[in-house]
């Protein structure tokens, strides 16, 4: 009588990941071609609710947009996949690991060497798509105002500043690793929260006016609106800004930035020059509906969970062989008792950095679906703080100036979009607030 195959923990593994690769590419391929075909089927006709408001010509560039990314996104998904499996399973991020062993043996320089090589390699393999999409797709729509020299001050100016926070953050977790025992993870939590929260307040001031410049709000009849809205939904902030973002793009947004006294608001360029002001002021009220409904609180509660949850996999992951083994690398071990082996703590964190994406990639539809909900909430708190005219028209002049399109497929939103559609969001406003 036939038995049954005894698999190991490290095959399974290898199974396992292998199915969720293939599987995640399917889909992921499945909703892309779904969207395509969806936009490129309505792009003869505006949908009727926007007729009067958005023009046949800003309605196809709007698809063509579309269907332009999607193609391209495509393209990279494949091309990870293929780089996916060749850091894993084709022993690339083995290959790299045993070449520095051999040059810097063992220890923490050989460690961040390891981050360092890989970050830089991959940094070098997505470099192309990069350009392409900023000087090609983002430059045919006329939404890329970067010149080549920005980008290369942009590329410049990261990596110093990953040089200079990355480095020490991950010299201080590997040796976290090495030396805080089996509880080393609850620690590195600690530390990698505490690092988060000190971020938000030190980047407004500090990091992000490296990239833009910051002038602070000088149309005073907008400020005292503003100001006097801020004051009816009691929010207080550091300080108005316009973000120079016409240097690099088309595109408008604003956004709150900064965490408990170090809050900002900021406007780009380009909204304020699209909006007019009673527009402005109702953006500005969706932005404070998150507030309100304490959106962003719960966005952290949720970062400091799951966060906790992943530490401590890796906690246990990094001592489990098969983890390794499963995933195409040889960890470091000694058979000799009198000689301690190299450490493999760059190797789990690269390693669950790279393959816990490819499983958590199935749930993300809850957490766009929570998104989605946020926003809506943000929205019906909006109306009722400013005008939902103009909220409506702020928001039709935004999916315009993006080029955002109207007719997205509906599995494709449910899966992907943080934000619901633009028919789901004006047929809300204008009916009763939704919980």
């Amino acid at each position: 009588m036939p038995t049954s195959p005894d698999y190991s923990p490290s095959m399974l593994l290898t199974l396992a990941f292998a199915m969720a690769l293939v599987a995640g590419l399917a889909l992921k391929f499945w909703l892309a071609s779904r969207q395509i075909r969806h936009v490129a089927r309505h792009r003869a006709t505006v949908p009727a609710p926007f007729a009067q408001h958005i023009t046949l010509a800003a309605h196809q560039k709007a698809a063509d947009y579309t269907v332009t990314k999607g193609r391209l996104g495509m393209l990279e998904m494949v091309l990870g996949c293929v780089g996916l499996l060749g850091w894993t399973l084709l022993g690339g991020l083995d290959a790299l690991n045993q070449a520095l062993l051999a040059t810097l043996e063992g220890g923490m320089w050989q460690q961040l060497a390891l981050l360092v090589a890989f970050v830089a390699i991959s940094g070098l393999i997505d470099l192309p798509l990069s350009l392409y999409q900023t000087f090609v797709v983002e430059e045919r729509f006329g939404f890329n105002k970067m010149t080549l020299r920005l980008w290369l001050a942009d590329a410049l100016k990261g990596l110093a500043v990953g040089v200079a926070i990355g480095l020490p953050i991950a010299a201080l977790i590997l040796w976290l690793m090495g030396a805080a025992g089996p509880l080393w993870w609850l620690w590195a939590w600690c530390f990698w929260m505490g690092f988060n929260l000190l971020l938000m307040v030190i980047y407004p001031t500090f990091i992000a006016p490296l990239f833009n410049k910051f002038q602070p709000l000088e149309d005073e009849s907008l400020k005292a609106r503003v100001t006097a809205l801020m004051q009816r939904c009691g929010f207080s902030a550091k300080g108005l800004f316009v973000m120079d973002g016409s240097r690099r793009s088309a595109h408008a947004n604003a956004y709150f930035t900064g965490f408990g006294a170090a809050k900002r608001v900021v406007f780009y360029d380009t909204l304020l020059r699209q909006l007019a002001p009673g527009e402005v002021e109702a953006v500005l009220a969706h932005e404070l509906g998150h507030f309100k409904h304490r959106h962003i609180i719960q966005r952290i509660v949720t970062m400091f969970a799951l966060s906790l949850a992943g530490f401590a996999l890796l906690g246990w992951l990094s001592t489990q062989v098969w983890f390794y083994t499963g995933l195409g690398v040889r960890p470091n071990i000694s058979l000799d008792p009198a000689i301690t082996a190299a450490p493999n703590d760059a190797l789990a964190l690269l390693l669950f950095m790279l393959v816990v994406p490819v499983f958590t990639f199935f749930i993300s539809p809850l957490f766009s679906q929570q998104s989605r909900r946020h926003e809506f909430q943000a929205d019906a708190y909006a109306v009722t703080q400013a005008s939902g005219a103009d909220l409506s028209s702020a928001l039709l002049k935004l999916y315009e100036d993006n080029a955002s399109t109207l007719t997205p497929d509906p599995v494709y939103v449910k899966f992907y979009y943080s934000h619901p559609p633009a028919t789901e969001r004006l047929a809300r406003m204008q009916t009763p607030a939704h919980p």
